[in-house]
């Protein structure tokens, strides 16, 4: 019988901690339900003492969540150990992950602490973690960059002290794949009690390397546990992108002779929502998810396919989540059809209420385009997830004048704390106006460091997605809107990066 690999997805923690990328508690729990009907083994919620928001996400999350192990990063320090176990309290399985640099430079430079004192405080840390929960992870933070010799006695003593898994992460991404592989081995063959723990690989992408590395990590090394995020999303460059690495163990099981418990047809969904709640779009050649990924433009790839699909794929779109039937709606589908289409998305809603809501807004969009695709219904319900949450600012209504030779104007309603304000003002273009119209009501003092459109699907009469990545402060984050007028859509996603704003306090910075 093979052995299992277990999914380990900190898309809510790692991943969130790309520049922007920082989700409302509600957005973190719908792409954990996500996560969910994805099975994923384990979910890293959070890092409960970053902030009172993480706190309340990994909670919730921990009471909402039943079918994964629900973890929370921490320190290694009782107070952050103390806040994540707080935090898991409702899970069926809880985990508590925690962490300390190991490496020669980030314990003199960051830590300024002796290779003693680490080692003494990694023991007490997971001792402490051990008397709370029954499942405890430790990673040493930068431990491919460690001395092997040191990191063997750190990881002897954690394993003794009761850590039930062991993560060995490439925090900057330097590692090569032989050589990873091998590194991994050497830890498990040179610390005596490494049959007591389950051994983990994080690897990220600066050198374009984390999924290989990490395959390595479990071809060579023996690990038995991939952490990973949805798209890949992270910081920097990224980390090690989940539905590469499961369609790779998956498609070459006779190479890995693993098992995975993943249900690989709500990967598509997955990235969409990550997609959609984030605004970090997809590339088109981006692996198993974007959109040329099952695309044959050579006329000889197209005449093998034709004539059998495997000369030219290794994998069924289907078996991921792609659909054939690419139109799938229009203005007189009925509630039914639109309920049943949203089950098919793997999209779930909290109430009948919401999906009676939704479908208001599907045939508000279905009197303006003719053709309702299931990238439209993702949008639209990823902006009505958006708007039932307690919002300082939301969109009313927008009328903008663009003519050649004169300067544009734009007027706009929104709503502050429920209220209607009405400002208008002029611009270099629609949305320049548009923009600035907000802003001369808001007075945020935010500086655009992002702005960019997608089309969501393929036509002029398509829906364009905006994201607005605005910074205050030093503080970053993301607002995504969408709509079949890209000055609305624009207009939007500008009000929801201020609610983010507005809403979201700091966090404390973790490496993995």
């Amino acid at each position: 019988m093979a052995d299992k690999l277990i999914i380990f997805d900190t898309t809510l923690r790692d991943g969130e901690q790309s520049p922007g990328a920082s989700m409302t508690k509600d957005e973190k729990l719908r792409i954990a339900r996500q996560l969910e009907r994805l099975k994923v083994d384990v979910i890293e919620a959070g890092f409960a003492a970053s902030s009172n928001g993480d706190f309340e996400a990994v909670k919730l999350i921990a009471n909402e969540i039943k079918d994964a192990t629900i973890c929370s990063l921490s320190r290694a320090n009782d107070r952050d150990i103390s806040r994540a176990a707080e935090a898991l309290r409702g899970a069926n399985r809880a985990r508590i992950h925690t962490f300390i640099a190991t490496s020669a430079l980030h314990m003199e430079k960051k830590l300024r602490m002796t290779p003693e004192q680490v080692l003494e405080q990694a023991k007490l840390s997971v001792r402490f973690a051990r008397n709370l929960v029954a499942d405890v992870e430790f990673s040493p933070e930068d431990g491919y960059r460690s001395d092997v010799d040191f990191l063997c006695r750190v990881l002897e003593a954690v394993i003794h002290e009761g850590a039930t898994t062991i993560n060995v992460p490439d925090t900057v991404g330097y590692a090569v794949p032989e050589l990873y592989g091998n590194f991994i081995k050497t830890l498990r063959e040179r610390v005596p009690n490494s049959d007591k723990a389950i051994w983990s690989v994080h690897c990220h992408n600066d050198l374009g390397m984390a999924v290989a590395n990490s395959l390595a990590g479990v071809k060579i090394g023996g690990a038995r546990q991939v952490e990973c995020t949805i798209n890949g999303l992270g910081e920097r460059a990224g980390n090690c992108s989940l539905e590469e690495v499961v369609m790779a163990v998956k498609t070459r099981r006779d190479y890995f002779g693993l098992d995975l418990d993943i249900d690989t047809h709500h990967i598509l969904a997955a990235s969409r929502m990550v997609s959609q709640t984030t605004g970090f779009v997809v590339q088109p050649n981006k692996a198993v998810v974007g959109a040329n990924a099952f695309a044959h433009a050579s006329g000889i790839h197209q005449d093998g396919v034709l004539k059998a699909r495997d000369t030219y794929e290794i994998m069924r779109a289907e078996d991921v989540g792609w659909s054939a039937n690419k139109i799938v709606l229009g203005k007189l589908s009925g509630r039914n059809a639109f309920k049943q289409r949203l089950v098919d998305l793997g999209v779930q809603m909290d109430s009948e209420a919401s999906v009676n809501t939704a479908f208001a807004h599907f045939k508000e969009l279905a009197d303006r385009k003719s053709e309702i695709f299931d990238e439209d219904i993702l949008a639209l319900v990823s902006d009505e997830s958006v708007a039932h949450e307690a919002e300082k600012y939301a969109f009313v209504s927008l009328s903008q004048r663009s003519e050649t030779g004169e300067r544009p104007h734009a007027a706009i309603v929104f709503t502050v704390d429920g209220v209607e304000v009405k400002s208008d003002s002029d611009g270099n273009g629609p949305v320049d106006a548009t923009l600035k119209a907000i802003e001369a009501r808001v007075r945020s003092g935010a500086e655009m460091v992002l702005y960019s459109v997608n089309a969501i699907s393929g036509s002029t009469e398509s829906q364009g997605e905006v994201t607005v990545r605005l910074q205050n402060s030093g503080r970053v984050v993301n607002g995504v809107g969408a709509d079949p007028d890209i000055v609305v859509a624009s207009a939007k996603a500008y009000l929801a990066a201020l609610n983010k704003l507005q809403g979201q306090s700091d966090r404390v910075a973790a490496q993995g």
